[in-house]
């Protein structure tokens, strides 16, 4: 069973309504479309078949008409030569003639009818396929907007995660290179008092400078990761 099994269904639907509760709203409208394509065949179809049936009994008619015509000359060449037995037995078979006539205008009336129906639905079909197929390109459109956004996330988060490692590498190189200072101070000589405070201060402001940046980070690293 298709997602519409019923004209109605198609014009009386709620395409927003539908989508927003789809797990997959692409592959839905995709459907949504071909269904109400299909209907649009058959509906025309119908109607084509209507047309058809409407000539059909205009030219039906037409020959009444033309029937009718013919027994009324036949009626008038009778009395022309005083047979007016004849001509009216002539009137009397197209008096049954318009009365076939009548019945079959009588026919004409539901075949309009249904053919202003048809028509109706024609309109009412075109213009949810139009909402439809609109709401298809809102959805690509979205899509690659999402994508694009996303690759610029992906670039930019990328990009900080390398500026971080690099901020950390040069800090290990200075946290390196100040205890290589400190270890050349210490050597052939005692420091004084004074230096051993300075030197245990850079080394524990250094340090603080080292665990900031480390969860930094792990910080950054974390956000990346859920992205």
């Amino acid at each position: 069973m298709g997602i519409f099994t019923r004209l109605t269904d198609i014009i009386n639907s709620n395409i927003t309504h539908i989508l927003d509760k789809a797990e997959d709203p692409d592959k839905m409208i995709r459907m949504m479309i071909q269904e109400m394509e299909d209907t649009l065949v058959e509906v025309r179809s119908s109607a084509a078949r209507v047309i058809a049936d409407r000539k059909e009994l205009d030219r039906n008619i037409s020959r009444l008409n033309k029937v009718e015509d013919d027994w009324y000359l036949k009626a008038e060449l009778a009395l022309s030569k005083n047979r007016e037995d004849l001509a009216n037995a002539a009137l009397i078979e197209k008096a049954k003639l318009v009365d076939l006539t009548l019945e079959l205008e009588q026919d004409r009336t539901p075949l309009e009818e249904a053919l202003k129906k048809y028509e109706g639905d024609i309109v009412l079909l075109e213009a949810k396929i139009k909402e439809a197929k609109n709401k298809q390109k809102a959805l690509y459109e979205r899509q690659n907007s999402a994508s694009s956004q996303l690759k610029v996330r992906v670039k930019l988060y990328s990009n900080r995660i390398e500026d971080v490692m690099n901020r950390f590498h040069l800090m290990e190189k200075r946290v390196e290179e100040t205890e290589s200072r400190v270890e050349a101070q210490e050597l052939g000589r005692e420091k004084s008092l004074h230096e051993e405070f300075a030197d245990l201060e850079a080394t524990e402001k250094v340090a603080d400078e080292l665990a900031a940046l480390k969860a930094k980070l792990a910080k950054s690293t974390s956000k990346a990761a859920k992205k």
